[in-house]
């Protein structure tokens, strides 16, 4: 089938609050060459979403009627020429490599590049596909690509209850090495200690985080941090690193300047999901390692809220931004 169909969109005319987001009924084209056309089942939510909505992405959106969303799981409904490896019928997720406000995903129907389209097993629900890509894949890409990350390393995840820091937990458990978890409330501890964390630190009022690390390690500190907050506390980090370790920024939770730290010897990076896995076969690598352990039961994503329809989108937005959730939220449309 390439016939066209008509889509519910969610999209925005200005920057702002969750109250811009509004839904619209587009018509969307025939997959042309290359594109497939896909049903969406489930959106996974990500705070680079909440940034792009507010102008305070690192690009800005392309308004009016900026599209919005990095995260599918869905069906192939169509496919346009040349497309040889998807067909219709098949269980798919949105590996995401494209500009948010061009291809975002928050819609009942999008048409997209092939090359972003992965094929999922059918025994993968599309709840937990929504939720599993960008989270595992950075994840396993900052620690295992980038930093190298080896069994008994330690491994402090700061942010620890977003849906990267709790996926993180379990790409550190599965490669043998020790995760220690921060979360600024005592409200969240046990939920991470449930999801595998050996240790957390609750930042607010309790412990000097790079001491903690420090302590826990016997003096030594830790091998690998994996850090969503930057801003000024980000210098503070250094302290917990052992010799020659290593600091991986991911995010800007705190979107003060980021203050680099000087406890050297060590390396700082400043991670990019896209450039960890910018072709087709990385991507391929990358969904080969989440659906592995997606079933072999080391992956398991942690699902903080469903939202049931694109009407909620806003909603659920505001759950993001409170921060009293743990692990990702999905809109089904």
């Amino acid at each position: 089938m390439t016939t066209s169909t008509t889509a519910r969109t969610v999209l925005f005319d200005e920057t702002g609050g969750p109250e811009v987001l509004r839904v619209h009924d587009l018509k969307l084209p025939a997959p042309r060459p290359g594109e497939v056309r896909l049903k969406v089942e489930a959106l996974g939510l990500n705070r680079a979403e909440a940034l792009l909505r507010s102008g305070a992405y690192y690009y800005p959106p392309t308004l009016p009627g900026s599209r919005n969303g990095y995260e599918a799981a869905g069906i192939v409904e169509a496919v346009g020429g040349g497309v040889t490896d998807l067909a219709p019928g098949d269980p798919v997720l949105v590996a995401a490599d494209f500009h948010l406000s061009t291809h975002g995903v928050y819609a009942d129907r999008v048409v997209l590049p092939e090359t972003v389209v992965v094929r999922r097993p059918a025994a993968v629900h599309p709840v937990t596909a929504a939720a599993a890509w960008l989270t595992y894949s950075t994840a396993y890409g900052a620690l295992q690509v980038v930093a190298g990350m080896r069994p008994g390393d330690h491994v402090l995840i700061t942010g620890a209850s977003s849906g990267v820091g709790t996926a993180a937990i379990q790409v550190v458990r599965r490669a043998g090495a020790v995760p220690i978890a921060t979360t600024r409330t005592e409200a969240k501890r046990q939920r991470l200690l449930d999801l595998g964390a050996a240790h957390v630190v609750v930042t607010d009022g309790e412990k000097d985080v790079a001491k903690e690390s420090r302590r826990l390690t016997s003096g030594r500190g830790v091998e690998i941090v994996l850090d969503a907050i930057g801003g000024p506390g980000f210098q503070e980090l250094g302290g917990a690193v052992a010799p020659g370790g290593t600091l991986v920024s991911y995010g800007w939770l705190d979107l003060r300047p980021t203050v680099l730290p000087m406890h050297w010897p060590l390396t700082v990076h400043g991670y990019a999901n896209l450039a960890a896995f910018p072709t087709p076969e990385d991507r391929r690598r990358a969904a080969g390692y989440l659906f592995s352990g997606l079933a072999d039961g080391s992956l398991r994503p942690e699902i903080a809220e469903v939202f049931d329809g694109l009407d909620r989108m806003p909603e659920a937005h505001r759950l993001m931004e409170s921060n009293t959730h743990t692990g990702k939220i999905v809109v089904r449309p």
